[in-house]
């Protein structure tokens, strides 16, 4: 066994899981996993830089998340940074601050690892069902941008696109400082418009319809199965592998995009750091489950996070 730490940083959240991990057996024994919404790209999109406020929220996280590596005693840790960093000019400020508090210095990582890890993490422990069908694809909805990745035993193709929760919310939904609430009709056909567009580029690379099995990552996705699920409180050992319609990703989007926030802030399992980006989540979610034909989607808590993981091991 290999203990391990993984943080992965990313537009909207920054995790960390610190783990065990067997790489003869393929087993992982989770020791602590924890999320926070830090909000790093904070109107990068527009400025094309991290702002000050974000990168303390960020580096507030980090702290927290040092004491806890210090106190597990993991022997390796290695931080990835994804999309928000990537795109700011200021990024040095950030890397030099995550040395400072962690002693690695965060990988900013391609959208292509990305995916990879993303990949990993999720079908890892689903080879072998029978009741899912290869070959698999992967989508990790982020906040900035989103990871397709097609795959069976091994990935085949991959693509990162420029559309997330944060940035689709932030060009579309946003007004006067404000997000619209609830949102003309016009801003939702201009966001899935632009959704339209990265599914376009997305399918350059990687054969969208080819796959037999859509698992969906992060927060936009689980959130929507725990709406689906009818949970009162967020529990990830009943979303983890839960199957989701259509029909139901339908009917919480639309749900979603005609609420105000105060009725999104009163869904119980919803997190105060996605309740004004949500409704975009969901929209991307369902343009890819329309896109590529998907009549369900698997939900898997499992994601870059663990891949992160399992590239340390």
């Amino acid at each position: 066994m290999t203990r391990v730490a993984a943080v992965d940083c990313g537009t909207n959240s920054i995790r960390l899981l610190v783990a065990d991990l067997d790489p003869a057996t393929g087993e992982l024994t989770e020791l602590d996993r924890r999320m926070t919404i830090v909000r790093l790209g904070q109107g990068v999109d527009r400025t094309g830089r991290l702002a000050d406020e974000a990168l303390e929220r960020t580096f507030a996280a980090c702290r927290e998340y040092a004491e806890v590596i210090r106190e597990l005693k993991a022997e390796r840790t290695r931080f990835v940074a994804t999309s928000a960093s990537r795109d700011a000019e200021n990024r040095a400020d950030f890397v030099r601050g995550v040395v400072e508090i962690l002693g690695v210095e965060p990988e900013v990582i391609s959208g292509d690892q990305e995916a990879e890890f993303s990949f990993t993490g999720a079908t890892k422990e689903l080879t072998g069902r029978d009741d899912l069908a290869k070959p698999y694809l992967v989508v990790d909805i982020g906040g900035g941008s989103t990871e397709f990745v097609v795959g069976d035993d091994r990935v085949r193709a991959a693509r990162s696109v420029d559309v997330g929760c944060v940035r689709m919310t932030e060009r579309h939904l946003v007004v006067d400082g404000e997000v619209s609430d609830p949102p003309a009709a016009d801003r939702i056909a201009a966001m899935r418009a632009d959704i339209e567009a990265a599914l376009d580029l997305a399918e350059e690379t990687v054969p969208l319809g080819e796959a037999k099995t859509l698992v969906g990552l992060a927060g936009s996705v689980t959130t929507v199965a725990a709406i689906a699920l009818g949970l009162r409180e967020y529990d990830w050992s009943v979303i983890h592998h839960s199957r989701i319609s259509l029909e139901r990703v339908q009917e919480i989007t639309d749900e979603l995009l005609t609420s105000t926030h105060e009725q999104r802030a009163a869904i119980p399992v919803m997190h105060p750091g996605r309740v004004d980006v949500i409704a975009a989540g969901a929209l991307v979610l369902r343009s890819i489950m329309e896109r590529t034909g998907a009549r369900e989607v698997v939900v898997s808590e499992h994601d870059i996070l663990d891949g992160i993981a399992w590239s340390v091991a």
